[in-house]
């Protein structure tokens, strides 16, 4: 049940960092930032839950690390293409467009 809750924890995590990594010059310090930032959340997530690191689970929570980026990156690609100006922070971006309804 702990792997479960971590490798979802891992995947929402990684959403915001997903979409600020996409609306960034690729290789930039943003950019590099925004794959990064998360990885000691992860951890102290593995430490916390005590799963630990165990070889079994690195697949899948190197997996859900990676969907829950390209899922931020498949959002702000929705997002322009629907029309709706996008910046670099996914929550004040669901927020603005919120309150534009």
């Amino acid at each position: 049940m702990n792997l479960i809750l971590v490798t979802l924890a891992t995947f929402l995590i990684n959403i915001p960092f997903g979409y600020w990594r996409s609306n960034v010059r690729k290789k930039s310090l943003q950019w590099i930032l925004a794959i990064h930032i998360p990885v000691p959340f992860v951890v102290f997530l593995r430490i916390y839950s005590e799963i630990g690191f165990a070889f079994y689970t690195y697949p899948i929570i190197v997996a859900a690390y990676f969907i829950g980026q390209f899922a931020g990156v498949r959002i702000s690609k929705i997002r322009k293409q629907s029309g709706y100006f996008t910046t670099s922070c996914l929550v004040m971006d669901f927020y603005r467009s919120s309150k534009a309804d």
